[in-house]
């Protein structure tokens, strides 16, 4: 019961470190990391607010030392799954029924530990599973994930207050039920921070859920664990339950208390989940709420007027900062032929520049890549586009592949000529950048075909000094991205600042970390209250004459 109208603390975006050399977190992280690397885990599951070891074990990857695993992980099968949505559904209750500020306060917790003893131990984490580079784990794992628990307890608040009118002798509200049933989180390895959104905003809302985190990414899942159950939520509201897709996913969409599933992976995968779930609709108590953010094909567009020397900085950074692993990366480029020289010039400087290898060397830029299925992807493409240098390909800057002890690929351009090469059109999810060179004259010509050239639509961005071709381009290409950019490169999306999430084959385009996405997980009831007692069933249109 709440004997107020409270207002949370005002969410202010998380100070980004710089770990600069000299400074105190660069010591501390490093301690840290070195650690946990050399340490021995066995990561159980979480079911109900215990640890659950199946003895199904497999080992926890370091991408760029792959010869030394770090411990294992235990995985989860059929009766694990079903245990895990029995654990929530029992939790459900209690939980759904806390006064919201209760459930707020757990998470305003959340975001203070992690700002200060969990800090380090999530940022090292996500380096040494993930191969995350001190800058882009500080990013993701810490701040971003921050925010997200300090501004979706303020869209909650928002959400709540959103009621609609009564007129004189009525009151009519709103309240904003938890779903029908449990959610299930299903996270990448690429994202610490959405490893820790999917599950706690439905939480949030009042929902309990079942989270399957990315095998590649479970020990930083188990640090966020650890974070909850120190921030004080419950047993049986959050369940960790690593494992195959399979594994994991098939009993929970064959189950009748699926209330929504709360995704970021592959489209494909994305697409089969929805197929079985509609084959699956007649068993379901309610309509599953399906959200999910899937793949990209990001694109950075240059004009002929665009910045040449800012726009390669952000092709490298925007294609090749975390090894290409987002999905917002860049991945395909329009490049007018009057900039092109110069800009490959820029962009070949700039490969040579970029050092690869181990993310405890704060020196590098990039790391591994995530697993040897990724590595052969890339090595396969990348080979692909050297064979054919002198076809559909012009040529091929960096590209060199090395998994003798990680899963190590350089970063790479390979310039096309013709816009639809397979590079241009599909996911690699990599440090490859296609480019495209195009005649400056057909610049709306070519604007068009950016936007037909990807079944894709997450996050794009053009370059130019000429602001009529920037407004032609935010027109022409207003449905090819979900998140569009003027002059920056396609990444980086802030909490507050940029809503993420695209739409056509990138997803459902809820915009994770703003009050869009929260309204998926609440079910609103409509209530309306009568203070005139009626006297008559009679209307005035009936009287006679």
């Amino acid at each position: 019961m709440s004997f107020g109208l409270f207002r949370v603390p005002e969410p202010i975006n998380e100070p980004v470190r710089s770990y600069a050399p000299g400074s105190p977190e660069r010591d501390q992280l490093k301690a840290v990391y070195r650690q946990l690397a050399g340490a021995s885990f066995d990561i159980p599951l979480w079911i109900g607010g215990k640890p659950v070891r199946t003895g199904n074990t497999a080992p926890l990857i370091v991408p760029h030392h792959r010869r030394k695993p770090i411990g294992v992980f235990h995985q989860a099968g059929t009766n694990e799954v079903n245990d895990a949505i029995a654990a929530a559904q029992a939790a459900r209750p209690e939980w759904a029924a806390l006064a919201w500020q209760d459930r707020a306060a757990i998470f305003l917790r959340a975001a203070t530990l992690l700002r200060g003893e969990f800090r380090d131990r999530l940022n090292a984490a996500t380096m040494l599973g993930q191969s995350k580079t001190a800058h882009q784990a500080e990013i993701d794992a810490a701040c971003e994930l921050i925010d997200f628990f300090l501004f979706n307890v303020h869209y909650l608040t928002q959400l709540y207050r959103e009621q609609p009118i009564s007129p004189p002798g009525t009151w009519n509200r709103s309240e904003y039920r938890p779903l029908d049933g449990f959610v299930f989180a299903v996270t990448p390895f690429n994202f610490t921070s959405i490893g820790g959104n999917l599950p706690t905003a439905p939480a949030l809302c009042g929902n309990t859920v079942v989270w399957k985190p990315a095998s590649t990414a479970v020990l930083s899942g188990s640090v966020i664990m650890e974070l909850l159950t120190a921030a004080g939520l419950p047993p049986g509201v959050i369940n960790f339950v690593p494992g195959s897709g399979a594994a994991v996913g098939d009993p929970v969409i064959a189950h009748r208390d699926l209330a929504g599933v709360h995704f970021t992976g592959s489209t494909p995968v994305f697409k089969q989940m929805w197929r079985n779930i509609a084959q699956n609709i007649d068993g379901y108590a309610a309509y599953p709420r399906l959200v999910g953010e899937t793949g990209g094909k990001d694109f950075v567009f240059a004009h002929q007027s665009a910045d040449v020397e800012s726009l390669a900085h952000n092709l490298l950074r925007g294609a090749f900062e975390y090894q290409g692993q987002k999905c917002s990366a860049a991945s395909r480029a329009y490049i007018p032929d009057n900039l092109w020289p110069e800009l490959r010039e820029r962009l070949a400087d700039g490969l040579a520049q970029l050092k690869v290898g181990d993310v405890a060397d704060f020196r590098n830029f990039m790391g591994a890549v995530i697993d040897n299925r990724s590595f052969n992807k890339l090595k396969e493409a990348i080979d692909e586009a050297k064979q054919r240098q002198g076809g559909r390909i012009d040529e091929v800057l960096g590209g060199d592949c090395d998994d003798s002890e990680g899963y190590f690929v350089k970063p790479t351009v390979i310039v096309a000529r013709e816009p639809d090469y397979r590079t241009m059109r599909e996911e690699l999810f990599g440090p490859v950048l296609t480019v495209f060179v195009y005649p400056a004259e057909r610049y709306k010509e070519t604007l068009a075909l950016c936007d037909k050239g990807s079944e894709y639509a997450l996050t794009g961005a053009i370059f130019a000094e000429d602001r009529g071709a920037i407004a032609t381009a935010t027109t022409v290409l207003r449905h090819a991205a979900g998140n569009f950019y003027i002059n920056d490169k396609p990444t980086g999306a802030v909490v507050g600042q940029q809503p993420f999430g695209g739409s056509r084959a990138s997803g459902t385009n809820d915009k994770a970390g703003s009050l869009l996405n929260l309204i998926r997980w609440v079910s609103p009831r409509t209530i309306k209250e009568n203070f005139a007692a009626l006297r008559t069933h009679r209307y005035p249109f009936m009287d006679a004459p």
